[in-house]
């Protein structure tokens, strides 16, 4: 028995049409997500973005945000409702 060969851009929407249908198109999307290899340079962009601190400005950022107050939610006890928008 022989089979005719599909071409694998159809194969590949037929796979994602079924994936989407039977687990979401979020969970196919996810799925998806972990065959797709980033892009660009990760140390230019790590450096670029965090710069090159120190093991002590590590230490000192780290222990300023332990130190920093948590907000804590208090109901205020009044309920609102939302108002309506005027079109």
């Amino acid at each position: 028995m022989t089979t005719a060969s599909i071409p694998l851009a159809e194969i590949t929407s037929t796979a994602i049409g079924v994936l989407c249908r039977e687990i979401g198109i979020v969970n196919t999307a996810r799925f998806l997500n972990q065959f797709t290899t980033g892009g660009g340079i990760y140390t230019e962009e790590r450096e670029h973005l965090l710069g090159n601190p120190t093991v002590d400005e590590l230490v000192a950022e780290i222990e300023r945000k332990r130190t920093k107050p948590k907000r804590s939610w208090k109901p205020t006890g009044k309920a609102t409702r939302p108002t309506k928008r005027s079109s």
